[in-house]
């Protein structure tokens, strides 16, 4: 096969495979969801950090697990989620806005202070 029809088919493949996930994707947007169906959130940065949170604040004994409807305490799963929280907050200096610099900023505050009260109260 000479190249440049080599070339033009391979091309036609291209097309048709954009093509195909293009209509796959307006497909599922019209589709009517399942009773009940979450859809979930778009990705965001400050949603991303907040859920970070919660589940610290899980692992603190804040709030029950929702898997289990329990209160567990997991003292180094809440250290291990702060330190990634300052992990992504160094790695994005410089890259937030305003409003999220602000919220990590409080977050992480907020979360190293109820973890050093946990550390200090003896163990039940």
């Amino acid at each position: 096969m000479p190249e440049s029809q080599l070339i033009k088919t391979m091309d036609e493949i291209k097309k048709k495979v954009d093509d195909n996930w293009k209509q796959n994707v307006d497909k599922e947007k019209q589709e009517p969801k399942a009773p009940g169906e979450l859809t979930p959130p778009e990705p965001d940065f400050k949603f991303f950090i907040t859920t970070l949170a919660l589940q610290t604040s899980i692992a603190l004994g804040h709030m029950a697990n929702p898997a289990t409807g329990k209160i567990e305490e997991d003292p180094a799963q809440a250290k291990f989620l702060i330190d990634t929280i300052a992990m992504l907050q160094e790695k994005t200096k410089g890259n937030l806005n305003q409003e999220e610099a602000g919220l990590v900023e409080n977050l992480l505050y907020e979360l190293r202070v109820a973890y050093l009260a946990k550390e200090e109260k003896p163990a039940k």
